[in-house]
């Protein structure tokens, strides 16, 4: 059984190799290249990476070559998003996004930063890293990737000055944890409580559409919420998105085709878009 230590381990060293391939892919380094690179032998970093991602190293390349980006761009359901609902829904194991839920924070709530409002907060581990996971007692309001856990708790105290603040565990954590754990069959309704502007929910909402495996641009989105000129503003709200994977704004890649930053790290980004994109594939 892997702990919850042994998974961190596991993803740092999963993301120092990803960052290799990516800055040696036009070089299409050996399977002994790479693993060389993360002091690994051969045959263990081949186990490790391929129960990670359910695909060997050389195909998880594949995924993030920029042509797969632009195919995956060209495809119906990235640019009619009504359809892309339709197919999330169509089959089993589908898109967990699909089912979550948002209640923005009333406007009283949001004037008051929290005021009234108990959070409960601790951090978890993923298969993409450690993770803090806060919640109000209507739904998650906070998941981010842990870079470092003290100012990654200011952050979140800093978003809700006002409000009181318990360092447990909760049944809603559980739920997000799951869903980590299991995306692709995963279907629990996940209640969100987030604050924003009805821009930026607007822009949250259109996020949750865009189904695992698929990618989006900035002007797909602006289109989505009817604000076409709007794509800077789109880019301003998602890079605001307090939710990390669950709202998926890593699914959201430059109309070039090439994957762009991300709040918790442009390999963390390659890493989940390949690692979706090899699962939906499967």
């Amino acid at each position: 059984m892997i702990t919850s230590m042994e998974n961190n381990n596991n993803y740092q060293i999963i993301e120092k190799a990803i960052a290799f391939i990516e800055q040696h892919k036009n070089e299409q380094p050996s399977l002994e290249t790479i693993a060389a690179a993360v002091n690994l032998s051969p045959h263990y970093f081949q186990k490790m990476f391929t129960q990670w991602a359910g695909v060997s190293p050389k195909k998880f390349l594949q995924y993030l070559n920029i042509q797969h980006a632009k195919n995956l761009l060209k495809t119906p359901e990235q640019t009619l998003f009504n359809t892309a609902i339709e197919t999330g829904l169509s089959g089993t194991g589908r898109l967990h996004d699909l089912f979550i839920k948002i209640e923005g924070m009333t406007p009283g709530e949001y004037k008051n930063q929290g005021k009234n409002l108990t959070i409960y907060y601790q951090d978890y581990s993923s298969i993409f890293g450690a993770i803090l996971i806060a919640n109000t007692d209507k739904g998650i309001c906070h998941i981010s990737f842990i870079d470092d856990l003290e100012t990654d708790i200011q952050y979140l105290k800093n978003r809700y000055p006002n409000a009181t603040y318990k360092n447990e565990k909760h049944l809603l954590q559980n739920q997000a944890v799951d869903i980590f754990q299991n995306p692709l069959t995963n279907k629990t309704s996940l209640q969100l409580h987030i604050k924003g502007t009805d821009f930026q929910l607007k822009v949250w909402e259109a996020l949750l559409k865009i189904p695992l495996g698929k990618l989006s641009t900035y002007g797909d989105i602006a289109q989505q919420i009817q604000q076409p000129k709007a794509s800077r503003a789109v880019g301003t709200a998602i890079g605001n998105n307090p939710i990390a994977f669950l709202i998926p704004c890593h699914r959201v890649i430059k109309s070039t085709g090439v994957f762009g930053n991300y709040m918790w790290g442009a390999t963390r980004k390659t890493s989940i878009i390949g690692w979706e994109a090899a699962k939906t594939e499967l």
